[in-house]
């Protein structure tokens, strides 16, 4: 009898691209809106913007699956 293969999720691109992991496991992510056009937006919003964020503990559990 031979043996099957055990099905492997394969890692989401995109989120690869977007998402890093920590070394304590822990995964940020850059903010939206800071590339270009941000002439309107106020000093204060655009250096809060370039500021990482961390994901909510509730994300967190479902995109650890797809990285």
């Amino acid at each position: 009898m031979t043996k099957l293969k055990k099905n492997k999720m394969k890692t989401h691109k995109g989120l690869k691209k977007v998402l890093n992991v920590r070394q304590s496991g822990s995964i940020s992510k850059s903010r939206q809106g800071v590339l270009h056009n941000t002439g309107k937006n106020s000093a204060a919003r655009a250096s809060s913007k370039k500021q990482g964020t961390s994901l909510n503990k509730s994300d967190l559990k479902r995109i650890k699956d797809l990285i």
